[in-house]
């Protein structure tokens, strides 16, 4: 409202083939600097520069699947709502990939959290952009089908720039490369573990790191 500011002065940069993640309190700022990043509204006025601007594909946190239309044609989503020819050597990679080759015929309604929250991620990967934008993707799932699309995420997303939104701090110890807090503040740089991404989550390093993030927002206030 008024002159209110969206989010504080910050800046940070993602570096090719890294996951960044980015979490941070409610109200904050997170979803609107993936809007910014993605050239989407924000219901507000950006003062800034976005340098090196590049295409982007945006997985959110609800998969938005039609219901209309079967697991490959939501998959291909983008090409047909642009008028583009859809390539079926690659959309029956990516569902191979995916593990949702035996399911494309179905529709949404026939498919679990998981399997819909799968056909998001290929309608993803489909549209082959070198920057991919995660917005809270694999909170409405449990924790077993949480840690099994994190690191199929991780695996078909290992070349690519990825920046995620989280309130998960264990999600973050396990999957980034690079960390950032997002406060009334500014932006704080955490610490990650030194071992591969993606990490089991019991790894010593993994909760240490979750730990940490999680005293820091449960603490809040400036750095």
């Amino acid at each position: 409202m008024g002159n209110q500011a969206l989010f504080p002065p910050i800046r940070f940069e993602l570096p090719a083939g890294q996951w960044t993640t980015l979490l941070g309190p409610s109200g904050v700022g997170k979803t609107t600097l993936l809007r910014l990043i993605a050239d989407l509204p924000i219901g507000g006025t950006f003062a800034g520069q976005i340098s090196g601007r590049r295409p982007v594909a945006l997985m959110a946190q609800d998969p938005g699947l039609l219901p209309w239309l079967t697991v490959r044609q939501n998959a291909a989503l983008g090409a047909r709502l642009r008028g583009e020819a859809i390539d079926p050597t690659r959309l029956g990679a990516i569902l191979a990939h995916t593990g949702l080759a035996e399911h494309a015929t179905k529709y949404p309604a026939a498919l679990s959290g998981g399997q819909r929250q799968r056909v998001a991620l290929a309608r993803t990967l489909m549209e082959d952009r070198p920057l991919i934008l995660l917005d809270e993707p694999f909170s409405a799932l449990d924790v077993r089908m949480r840690l099994a699309m994190q690191d199929l995420a991780a695996g078909l997303l290992k070349e690519r720039m990825v920046l995620m939104v989280t309130h998960d701090p264990a999600e973050a110890a396990r999957l980034s490369h690079n960390i950032y807090l997002l406060t009334e503040a500014g932006l704080i740089v955490k610490s990650v573990p030194a071992a591969p991404a993606p990490r089991p989550p019991s790894h010593p390093d993994v909760l240490a790191c979750q730990s940490a993030l999680l005293t820091r927002l449960i603490e809040g206030g400036p750095a």
